[in-house]
């Protein structure tokens, strides 16, 4: 009957981290992987899952006010497509005990980098 408690409660937080401008859907990845038993391959589609909405209504928003650079978007998004379409294939292909130390050091540098941000140009810290 309680099962569902502390998958709602992990959901809840990382939607509350992420509304703060925080990797959310990470965290929500570490809890579903280490706490809660689910394979590496679920827990990322449903971090993707949980993320598309937020980036859509994101980019709406963006655009509507005229904060998107179409030059930028045009040079970034072709490549982006291929390397998506490339990494969704990876996933599938590989197998996850594979792409389980990769994707640790992943998540192990985007914590560092979260804790001890790199310098500016200008040198003030970010």
């Amino acid at each position: 009957m309680t099962d569902w408690i502390f998958p709602f409660l992990c959901g809840l937080g990382a939607s509350v981290i992420s509304a703060w401008g925080v990797g959310g859907g990470t965290l929500l990845l570490l809890v579903m992987t280490l706490f809660l038993g689910v394979d590496q391959r679920t827990a990322q589609g449903i971090n993707l899952l949980f993320f598309l909405p937020t980036a859509v209504s994101a980019l709406v928003c963006h655009w509507k006010n005229g904060y998107l650079d179409k030059p930028t978007l045009k040079a970034a998004v072709p490549p982006a497509v291929i390397l998506a379409l490339a990494g969704a294939w990876a996933a599938t292909a590989l197998d996850v005990e594979l792409l389980r130390k990769p994707f640790g050091v992943y998540l192990l540098l985007s914590g560092v980098s979260l804790v001890w941000p790199g310098k500016k140009k200008g040198g003030k810290a970010s």
